[in-house]
């Protein structure tokens, strides 16, 4: 990741790193939680232990020096509308997968869906989705 610009992989990262971050500060659990998840993912196939952890580093210096406004908006204009639809997905899975939702975690979320240009309805089958998915 540069300083300039993102690729998808980094886009999405920084999505899961505002999302965990979201009710103000980064549990361990969630980063693991998180490197978990993207792991899963094909784009994140060919990357080592190490180079997520040092992509995760380069996301969380963004995150702290300009904001998760400003980072949200550049991995926007990284990711197609299909991999938009992607990252809201992956944001509420993150924040619902200790199944509290803080009122600074479901502002994030009603922001988020809003600023990737997702549908409303299709940002409540999400949620809903993903509330089954995390009950148990």
């Amino acid at each position: 990741m540069t300083e300039l610009s993102m690729g998808s992989a980094e886009a999405l990262a920084s999505i899961a790193m505002v999302a965990i971050a979201a009710d103000g500060y980064l549990a361990e659990q969630e980063g693991q939680d998180m490197t978990m998840l993207l792991s899963r993912m094909v784009m994140f196939n060919s990357y080592s232990a190490e180079a997520m952890q040092h992509m995760f580093d380069l996301v969380l210096e963004r995150l702290k020096q300009q904001g998760p406004g400003v980072l949200v908006n550049e991995a926007k204009g990284a990711l197609s509308q299909d991999m938009r639809e992607t990252a809201f997905a992956i944001a509420t899975d993150l924040v619902l997968s200790d199944r509290t939702v803080t009122p600074q975690e479901q502002a994030f979320l009603e922001d988020l869906y809003r600023i990737l240009d997702i549908p409303s309805d299709l940002a409540q089958r999400i949620v809903q989705v993903m509330t089954i998915k995390n009950r148990g």
